[in-house]
C-alpha cells in the first residue's frame, strides 16, 4: 500500500465515529413545569423518575429533563410553558394542580401533556373525558372530595368537635370540598369555617381567625402551596393547640397529628409511566386520566400526647403508620 492510499484509509476510519454519532437519535427532552419552589417536591421528582426508569428512560444516560420552577407566583407560568415549548421538548409534564395544566394546554396544543391534580379534570377544562382524553392531553387525579370526608370521619373519631375549620389556600378549589362537607356536617348539627390563605403571613392571620372562632378540628386542605409551608402550618396547628388532620404524610412526619391522603409519590410514578409510554409512541388523548388508588393514613402518637388525646385501638389498627 502506498503513503497516499494509507493516509485516505486513515482518514476514513477516523471519520466513522463521526458519521455514526450523526446517525444517532437526539436524546428526548421532557419538560417538567411546576408551580412550587423546587426543595419542597425533591422526594416526588424522584417518584417521576421512577416511573421514567420503569419505562426504559433514564435521565443522562437517554433522556435529559428541563425543570421549571414557578416558586409559586402563578403569572410565572404561561411564560415558563411557553419557553419549555420553544426548546420543543417531546413531553411536557406539570405539577401543581391545575395551574401549571392549564398554562401547558394554553401553550400548545400538539405537544403531549401530562398533568397531575387533586380536582375534577373534566370540570377543570383539562380534558373532554376521564377515560378518552382526547387531544394531546392526559394524567394522574385523585378523588379530593372523597378524601376530605375520610379525613373529617377520621378526625372526628379521635376529637368529637361540633366546630370543624376547613383551611385552604383558594376558593375556587374549595367550593366542591366544601359543598360536600356541608352535606355531612349540617344533618350532624356541626358548624363548619372556611378560612383561606396563600402566604406566609396570610397562614399566620388564618390560625388567628381559628383560635377566635374556637375551632375544635381542623382540616387542611391539598394544595401544592401548603406542601412547601409544611413545618408552618404544624408549627401553627401546635403553637395554637388545634388537632389537625392534614393532606399527605409528610405533615405527620414533620410533627402534624394525622394524615390521610392518596400517596403523592405513587401518582407521581404514574406519570412518569405515562410520560416513557408517550416517548414510545402511545398518543395521550388515548390514555385515560389515572385515578389514584393507594392512600395512607398515618397517626402520629408524640403529638396526639401533646394535645392530650389518646387515638383508640381501633382506629391505630386501621393506620398505616403509627409515629411514636
Amino acid at each position: 500500500m502506498n503513503r497516499r492510499a494509507f493516509i485516505s484509509l486513515l482518514a476514513g476510519a477516523a471519520a466513522w465515529p463521526l458519521a455514526a454519532r450523526a446517525q444517532q437519535p437526539a436524546m428526548p427532552v421532557v419538560g417538567f413545569l411546576g408551580s412550587t419552589p423546587a426543595g419542597p417536591y425533591a422526594a416526588i421528582v424522584a417518584a417521576f423518575r421512577q416511573g421514567l426508569k420503569e419505562t426504559g428512560f433514564v435521565e443522562g444516560q437517554n433522556l435529559a429533563i428541563e425543570y421549571r420552577w414557578a416558586d409559586n407566583q402563578h403569572d410565572r407560568l404561561p411564560a415558563l410553558a411557553a419557553d419549555l415549548v420553544s426548546r420543543k421538548v417531546a413531553v411536557i409534564v406539570t405539577s401543581g394542580s391545575v395551574p401549571p395544566a392549564l398554562a401547558a394546554k394554553a401553550a400548545t396544543s400538539t405537544i403531549p401533556i401530562v398533568f397531575h391534580t387533586g380536582l375534577d379534570p373534566v370540570a377543570a377544562g383539562l380534558v373532554s373525558s376521564i377515560n378518552r382524553p382526547g387531544g394531546n392531553i392526559t394524567g394522574v387525579t385523585f378523588l379530593t372530595e372523597a378524601s376530605t370526608l375520610k379525613r373529617l370521619s377520621l378526625l372526628r373519631d379521635l376529637v368529637p368537635a361540633n366546630v370543624i375549620g376547613l383551611l385552604a389556600n383558594r376558593p375556587e378549589a374549595t367550593d366542591s370540598v366544601t359543598k360536600e362537607l356541608e352535606t355531612v356536617t349540617r344533618p350532624l348539627g356541626l358548624a363548619l369555617h372556611v378560612v383561606y390563605a396563600g402566604s406566609e403571613r396570610e397562614l399566620d392571620d388564618a390560625f388567628v381567625t381559628l383560635a377566635q372562632r374556637n375551632i375544635g378540628a381542623l382540616l387542611v386542605n391539598t394544595g401544592p402551596f401548603f406542601r412547601t409551608r409544611t413545618e408552618q402550618l404544624v408549627g401553627l396547628a401546635a403553637r395554637y393547640a388545634i388537632p389537625a388532620i392534614y393532606p399527605g404524610r409528610d405533615y405527620a412526619l414533620a410533627g402534624g397529628l394525622m394524615s390521610y391522603a392518596p400517596s403523592i409519590t405513587e401518582a407521581y410514578r404514574q406519570q412518569g409511566v405515562y410520560a416513557g409510554k408517550i416517548l414510545k409512541g402511545e398518543k395521550p388523548g388515548d390514555l385515560p386520566v389515572l385515578q389514584s388508588t393507594t392512600f395512607e393514613f398515618v397517626i402520629n402518637l408524640k403529638a396526639a400526647r401533646a394535645l392530650n388525646l389518646t387515638p383508640s385501638p381501633g382506629l391505630l389498627a386501621i393506620a398505616d403508620e403509627v409515629i411514636e
